[in-house]
């Protein structure tokens, strides 16, 4: 069973080369469907709307069917179709389009992610925005962002105060009332909080825009290839109590340790 210790160089090349060309293919398959006034979604949900359309299936399909070929002992997590359990110790995770509801609606803060990890997590990453042509690739050790204006490194920003911190998170209403209010404590914090981005916000915090992201309620697959694109670029992800990524749904990614425990301490104040 491999884990990432074990990865020789030209077997992190070829990982590398490997998440690209997923990318390349989920590029293709989003991008066929977007903005199409014919593009229809169902909700996963009796109450509420949480979509899905054919193209979050398709590409993920893509990809399941080039992990097969190129790497069948790897396990697959994905969003849309039941997982694969890995041979290898190493496992894909895949959100074929995160941020359903920015694709539905025509904007380009969506994207397409893309993890690899093995028992200790996620330690390859990629984020891609396939309308816009930006990726943002993280682990290996690559940090980068290559689109349209050529190719640059990520390195988080070292704001060390709170009070100069720029906030993101998707939704105004944090999950839970509690989780809403202890989000307000952190925002009343920050010098400015902005929402709605969904996986580009992380890509952001990667290249040096913004200082914090907080979120409640996301998955494995939502926050996989963040956590590793952002501890590629110098940065840290954990759960609300400081604790490891992915378990809670709680998430907050952070430019530095200082602003991550600033941050920390808020939202737990009255715990």
């Amino acid at each position: 069973m491999q884990d990432r210790t074990q990865l020789g160089a030209s077997e992190r090349a070829a990982l590398l080369a490997l998440a690209n060309r997923l990318a390349d293919l989920a590029r293709t398959e989003t991008l066929a469907y977007f903005r199409r006034p014919d593009l229809l979604a169902d909700s996963k949900l009796t109450e509420g709307f949480d979509p899905v359309t054919a193209a979050d299936r398709a590409a993920e399909l893509r990809l399941r069917q080039e992990l097969a070929g190129s790497r069948p002992r790897d396990g697959i997590v994905g969003e849309e179709f039941p997982p694969v359990p890995s041979d290898s110790g190493l496992t894909w995770i895949i959100d074929p389009i995160d941020g359903t509801r920015g694709y539905l609606s025509g904007t380009p803060c969506w994207g397409v992610l893309i993890a690899l990890a093995d028992t200790d997590g996620p330690f390859l990453g990629v984020i891609d925005q396939p309308y816009i042509g930006e990726r943002f690739i993280g682990g290996l050790g690559e940090a980068s962002l290559s689109g349209p204006h050529g190719t640059a490194g990520l390195r988080c920003r070292n704001v060390g105060d709170i009070s100069q911190a720029v906030l993101f998170s998707t939704f105004p209403e944090i999950g839970t009332s509690d989780e809403c209010a202890a989000f307000g404590r952190v925002s009343a914090a920050c010098r400015l909080t902005r929402y709605g981005m969904d996986c580009y916000a992380y890509a952001l915090l990667a290249l040096g825009q913004i200082d914090l992201v907080i979120e409640a309620g996301l998955k494995l697959y939502d926050i996989a290839a963040p956590l590793a694109v952002i501890e590629a670029a110098g940065g840290m992800v954990t759960d609300w109590q400081g604790g490891r990524a992915g378990d809670t749904g709680q998430i907050i990614a952070a430019a530095n340790a200082d602003i991550h425990a600033q941050a920390l301490k808020l939202l737990n104040a009255n715990s």
